[in-house]
C-alpha cells in the first residue's frame, strides 16, 4: 500500500506560485491605495474651500463683521469650525461652516488636523502662497506625485 500526500517538492512548487501571485498583485493594491488617498484628498480640499466661499460669502451679506482692513477670509482654518456669532441674529447665535476640520490623508498620523495644511493669505501670490492674517486659499504640503503625474501640493 502506498499513502497519499503530498510530495515535498509538490509543495515547494505551490508556495512558489503563491509567492509568484502575492507580488503580481502588491502593485495593484498600492495603485489602490494612492487612488483612495487622492480621492480623499480632493474630497477635503472641496469641502476646506467650499467653507471658506461660505464664510466670504456670510461676510459679504453682513452675518459676519469684519475690519475695514480685513479681507472678508476667515482669520484661522478653526474659525470655520469653532463658529463666528452671526451679526444679524439677536440672541448672540453662531454661525458654522464645518462640523470638523478634515485632514491631508497625505500628512503624518500624529499631526492636528488644522496643521496638515498649507494655507494661503489673501494677499500672497498664487505661485508663492504664504500664510498670512487670513486663509484665502489650502494645499497639501505633501511632496508627493499624484497617479497623474501633478504634484498633489499644486491641487
Amino acid at each position: 500500500m502506498r499513502s497519499r500526500g503530498f510530495t515535498l517538492i509538490e509543495m515547494l512548487v505551490v508556495l512558489a506560485m503563491l509567492g509568484v501571485l502575492a507580488a503580481a498583485a502588491r502593485p495593484l493594491l498600492e495603485l489602490s491605495v494612492q487612488r483612495s488617498r487622492e480621492h480623499e484628498l480632493r474630497q477635503a480640499l472641496r469641502t476646506l474651500r467650499e467653507a471658506i466661499d461660505a464664510y466670504k460669502k456670510a461676510v459679504e451679506a453682513g452675518s459676519i463683521t469684519q475690519g475695514a482692513d480685513d479681507s472678508g477670509y476667515p482669520p484661522k482654518l478653526q474659525a470655520l469650525v469653532d463658529g463666528v456669532p452671526d451679526a444679524k441674529a439677536p440672541n448672540g447665535r453662531k454661525l458654522y461652516f464645518l462640523r470638523r476640520l478634515p485632514r491631508d490623508p497625505f500628512a503624518p498620523a500624529d499631526q492636528p488636523a488644522a496643521e496638515t495644511w498649507g494655507l494661503r493669505a489673501y494677499d500672497s501670490a498664487p505661485d508663492e502662497p504664504r500664510p498670512g492674517k487670513d486663509v484665502f486659499d489650502v494645499f497639501s504640503q505633501s511632496e508627493r506625485k499624484a497617479l497623474d503625474g501633478s504634484k498633489l501640493k499644486d491641487w
